[in-house]
């Protein structure tokens, strides 16, 4: 089995300049929960939804807002993002998948062709559905 097979090819990306408030709503609005985060169609690092919530204050969006609240909406996707993620190439196999869930504490795979673009990614969720199929 390929990592064609498991990986998904809907992929949301952002640029490394765009807003933690389009890196919000975006995550407030899609099911997704990993972001890749692209300079000129390659791949520059990654952003979970678990690297938001981080940063995030809970008064966001209600009255107890603070400027320092504001702040961070206006911080940058490269000033949170997870610089050179672990990837896999399009060529890569179920086993190599396995092998990098075994080996790191990561959630998901970005999936990379030769030029280093993302063309999909892998979580562990896409692997457990394979079980689940069966």
């Amino acid at each position: 089995m390929s990592i064609k097979d498991i990986m998904s090819t809907s992929i949301v990306t952002v640029r490394l300049g765009d807003s933690v408030a389009v890196v919000k709503e975006i995550f407030d609005n899609s099911p997704f929960h990993h972001l890749l985060v692209v300079d000129s169609g390659e791949l520059f690092g990654i952003i979970s939804d678990r690297d938001l919530f981080k940063i995030l204050s809970p008064t966001i969006g209600t009255v107890s807002e603070t400027t320092r609240d504001l702040a961070i909406l206006n911080k940058k996707a490269h000033q949170i993002l997870t610089r050179k993620p672990i990837t896999l190439s399009e060529k890569s196999g179920l086993s190599d998948v396995i092998k990098v869930f075994k080996k790191h504490n990561i959630s998901c795979i970005p999936v990379v062709n030769d030029e280093n673009e993302p063309v999909g990614i892998v979580s562990w969720r896409d692997l457990l559905k394979i079980f689940d199929d069966k």
